[in-house]
Parts: C-alpha cells; sequence; structure tokens
C-alpha cells in the first residue's frame, strides 16, 4: 500500500487493501496467502469466475497465432464471429450489427454517436442513479456527482436528465402500483417543458442501474418507455454494461423486460476477464455512420474475441443464467429475513443475481447509512468476504458474485455478510441515545 500510494494517484481508488495473487472460479488469494470469496466478480467482469476453464484454453491457443493485428486494417475471423454470436443472441427480432471497443465508456459514447449520425438530432436523455462510465460524454451521462463528476465541468451539452423507477425513493413522492407508472408518462411532460422530443437522437437508460443501486424498475416501466421513444421516432439504448451475460436471470436484462431496444451497450463480462465491450443494434442504425467513422485500434483485439466466444459458449453449456436465478432467490430468501430482523436493511431488490440490500438508519425516515455501509465492508473483508457498495448515497451492498460460485461458498458468504449487518445493528443500538422522555412523561 505504501508503493500503491507513491507510483498510483489517489484518484484510482480501491475497496480493500487486498492485492490479489491468484484467483479461481469464487475465490480469491491474497500476497499474504489469504482466501477470500469474491462477491464482486471484478465488478461484474466475472459471471464465468475467475479463470474459467474454456476462457484460459481460448486464450492460450490464440496466444500461439498471433497476439494483435489492427481490425482496421487486416481484419480476422474471430471479430467476425463475436459480432455474428452477439447480432444473434441480442433482444430483437430483426438484422442487427455489432461494433466491438474496449470498454463499456467507449461503447456508450459510440453508441450516442451512432444515434445521433442515424437520427440526424442533437439531444439525449439519461437518468438520474444512471452510471454510464467515466470519460467526458458518458460522465456528462452519468449521475452521480461524487466522485465520480465533481471537478471535471463542464460536460458536454445537450444532455438532460429525467428521474428513473426509483420505487424506495421516489421523485414524486408517490407509491407503486398506485402511482400508474407517472415516472414513465412523465416522459411526455419533459418534450413540453425541457427539450423538443424531435430534438431527441435517444434515451439511454440501464435495465437495471449497476453503480446506481441496483434498482429495477416495475415491469411496466419498459413497455411504456418503449412506446414513447417510437411514437417520436427516438432511439432506445440498453445499457446491459453489468446487467448483462447472464447476471439478472437471462442472457440480457431486456429479455426479463420484454424490452427490444435499437441499440444494445455491452462489455465486462462479455471478455470473460479480458477487456471487450460492444454495441449491437439494427442493422441500418448500425450503418449510419459512414466509412472510418467507428473505431479504435486495439478495438476487439484478437485475445478478447477468443475469450468471448468461450464466455458464450460456457453461459450455454453450463446455464449460468438459470444458475443466477437460483442464486437470486437464495440470496433474496436470506435477506428479507434480514429486513425483517434488523431496521438497518431497508429495502431488497435486485433481478437474478444481481441483488442488493439498501442500508438506512431508520426505516420511518430512510436516511441513508453511508457510514454503517462501510463499516460492513471492512467487517466483511476482514473475515474474508469482497463485498462491493453502490448507490447515489453510497448505503447499497450489492451481489456480483461469479454465478460459478457454489452452494456451500454461497452461504458462507452469505453468513459472513449476516454476522457484519448483526454486529453493525447492535452497536448502533449501543451508540444511539435514547430519545428524550417529555415533561408529562417525568415522574
Amino acid at each position: 500500500m505504501r508503493r500503491r500510494a507513491e507510483a498510483v494517484p489517489r484518484g484510482a481508488y480501491q475497496v480493500t487493501p487486498v492485492f490479489v495473487a491468484h484467483a479461481e472460479g469464487a475465490v480469491l488469494e491474497d500476497v499474504d496467502g489469504n482466501r477470500l470469496l469474491d462477491f464482486a466478480g471484478g465488478l461484474g467482469c466475472l459471471n464465468v469466475g475467475h479463470r474459467a476453464s474454456r476462457v484460459v484454453w481460448a486464450v492460450r491457443a490464440q496466444l500461439d497465432r498471433f497476439l494483435h493485428a489492427c481490425f482496421h486494417v487486416t481484419p480476422y475471423e474471430s471479430y467476425v464471429r463475436v459480432a455474428e454470436r452477439l447480432n444473434q443472441l441480442a433482444p430483437g427480432n430483426f438484422p442487427k450489427k455489432t461494433l466491438l471497443v474496449n470498454s463499456g465508456a467507449e461503447a456508450v459514447e459510440n453508441a450516442i454517436k451512432i444515434a445521433r449520425a442515424y437520427t440526424r438530432r442533437p439531444a439525449v436523455i439519461c437518468f438520474e442513479d444512471a452510471f454510464h462510465g467515466r470519460t467526458l460524454l458518458a460522465l456528462s451521462l452519468t449521475s452521480k456527482t461524487h466522485p465520480y463528476k465533481s471537478g471535471f465541468e463542464p460536460f458536454v451539452g445537450d444532455v438532460y436528465r429525467i428521474p428513473f423507477a426509483y420505487c424506495y425513493r421516489c421523485a414524486y413522492s408517490l407509491k407503486y402500483p398506485s402511482c400508474n407508472l407517472f415516472c414513465a408518462y412523465h416522459l411526455e411532460d419533459t418534450f413540453r417543458r425541457v427539450v423538443a422530443a424531435e430534438s431527441v437522437a435517444a434515451i439511454i437508460v440501464e435495465p437495471v442501474t449497476g453503480e446506481g443501486g441496483f434498482i429495477a424498475p416495475p415491469p411496466e416501466f419498459f413497455p411504456i418507455l418503449q412506446e414513447i421513444c417510437h411514437h417520436h421516432g427516438i432511439l432506445l439504448i440498453a445499457d446491459e454494461v453489468q446487467t448483462g451475460f447472464g447476471r439478472t436471470g437471462s442472457l440480457f436484462a431486456c429479455q426479463r423486460y420484454g424490452l427490444k431496444p435499437d441499440l444494445v451497450v455491452t462489455a465486462k463480462s462479455l471478455g470473460g476477464g479480458l477487456p471487450l465491450a460492444a454495441v449491437t443494434g439494427r442493422d441500418e442504425i448500425m450503418d449510419a455512420p459512414g466509412v472510418g467513422a467507428l473505431g479504435g485500434t486495439f478495438g476487439g483485439n484478437p485475445l478478447a474475441c477468443e475469450a468471448a466466444l468461450a464466455v458464450l459458449e460456457t453461459l450455454e453449456q453450463d446455464k449460468l443464467a438459470k444458475r443466477a436465478n437460483d442464486l437470486g432467490e437464495r440470496f433474496a430468501a436470506r435477506a428479507r429475513t434480514w429486513q425483517q430482523q434488523w431496521p438497518l436493511v431497508g429495502d431488497v431488490r435486485g433481478l437474478g443475481a444481481m441483488q442488493a440490500i439498501e442500508l438506512v438508519r431508520s426505516p420511518q425516515t430512510r436516511e441513508p447509512a453511508e457510514e454503517e455501509t462501510k463499516e460492513i465492508l471492512r467487517y466483511c473483508y476482514e473475515r474474508g468476504l469482497i463485498v462491493l457498495p453502490a448507490g447515489s448515497y453510497n448505503n447499497v451492498v450489492r451481489l456480483l458474485a461469479p454465478l460459478v460460485i457454489t452452494d456451500e461458498q454461497f452461504d458462507e458468504a452469505l453468513q459472513v455478510l449476516e454476522m457484519a449487518l448483526e454486529t453493525i445493528q447492535k452497536a448502533r443500538m449501543l451508540t444511539t441515545p435514547e430519545p428524550a422522555k417529555n415533561a408529562k412523561d417525568s415522574p
């Protein structure tokens, strides 16, 4: 850590002081020989697990052929094969094409470029609590100010933000389902009061928010959103960077909602641990930019392409989407007992294995328990479990375990998390002063 502080800028933050030496499946081993269960998955990049066997063999085989040959100079088949597979698998029964790049943020920026080229419109609408990356346009679409945005102004223009379907903290102080999905229909009001519909190229949305706190909207939200977009000729971009490739119980979270977006952005677990991202969409939209308008030196590099093909095979052969649903049900059932037992657990939510608990200081006020969340994360990693925070208020504990985790490992991890919650809840009860008595209650 001393060497890290001297050599690496403080902005490149890490959640734990654990330096990894080896990893396999859902287990990390650090440089001191400690073994830890991994509920972070390289920040959602390892749905198929650390060093998945098919991925390792595919990468080794590619090492014997060539390491780099820029696709824009001398193409190679694996890039085309990945594009063909994603075109086949992505939601929507229509012809598609795929562009490969390096990261989620890069894919988001290219999706916006493509949408603007196709519609000839400038504006983009995004959502509160969204995270779309850290590069300039992606950061402009990202919601959370600290630590992501503060100090990096000015941002890209013609970006407009509206509330998401965050039912636990409704922006309109309504309750589902009696709200009749006011947040979705309110988009029409946005066209009257904020930005004209005919100026909007695209709406970009995460089917389940990632860094924003694993917020899963009601099932009616996306059909309403899609209908409004189609009515106004606005493209709908689904950011599946964190939700994709089995995490939510289907290959894409869109499939859980019946959503057929015009463009889908993927990354993270696509590469099985190697950097790879993609934009997949309707062929006529993807062809809107001219020749040479899209690309990048390392986009769709050969090692990552072979890894991606192995990832897709592993997801199918090992039925990992079904496994995600099983894990999610096990977590949610246990977490709901925590919610009944401890006021600290305000909300339990998610889709498939993309599950989370939101921690609050009071179920009545729903004041975010940010400091308590930090204490829980520390308690966990000191006892062999790596777990990550999320949420605009830094008070969400999220589940990003590799889907190959065993039942025994999963139960052990949940036991550690349960102990952490119990310990912090008891500590709060000891340190929180009793409310003052009214004078009439005094003897």
